[in-house]
């Protein structure tokens, strides 16, 4: 067996789902958590994750997973009972990303979000996704922490931990 990004994108969707499945498990305030930034809480932090992963995975294959780019995003994120949608919109572009992994690493061009063209490798973006949603995942556990709700304990996400629990 070679070593891929096929598991660190199976633990990614493992940990994000692990992460929605907490917050469901918390009160509905929650959601509003914030560390440093009221602009920058839980739910709005959860959005991000799963849109931006939308975004990796049409910028790398070509193909949507829920939204085509000029379309409106994802719904936003306002009670416990939309976490139900978002796990499962999760679940979608995290496999949409997973199967980016059978794509050529090929170098792709395109405007970002600053309207600069650039050239990114495939696997550069795909890489990013994996790191984005990691990065994220530590701050709702922060912003949950700083406003005295249970936090999200990142030790049972990491990749021990999954490898333990899937045995992959």
């Amino acid at each position: 067996m070679t070593i891929g990004l096929d598991r660190l994108l199976r633990h990614m969707g493992w940990a994000n789902q692990k992460t929605i499945a907490h917050l469901e498990s918390l009160s509905a305030e929650s959601l509003m958590a914030f560390a440093t930034n009221s602009e920058w809480f839980v739910a709005e932090i959860l959005h991000h994750i799963v849109d931006s992963a939308d975004h990796y995975a049409f910028r790398i294959s070509g193909k949507p997973a829920l939204s085509l780019p000029g379309e409106p995003c994802i719904d936003d994120v306002k009670q416990i009972s939309d976490l139900a949608r978002i796990k499962e919109q999760a679940a979608i572009v995290d496999a949409a990303l997973l199967e980016c992994v059978k794509l050529d690493d090929v170098q792709l061009e395109f405007e970002n979000y600053s309207g600069k063209m650039v050239k990114r490798w495939r696997s550069t973006i795909l890489s990013q996704a994996i790191h984005h949603a990691t990065e994220h995942r530590a701050q709702i556990a922060s912003a949950l922490e700083a406003r005295g709700f249970v936090a999200v304990d990142l030790d049972e996400l990491d990749l021990w931990s999954y490898e333990i629990e899937t045995g992959r």
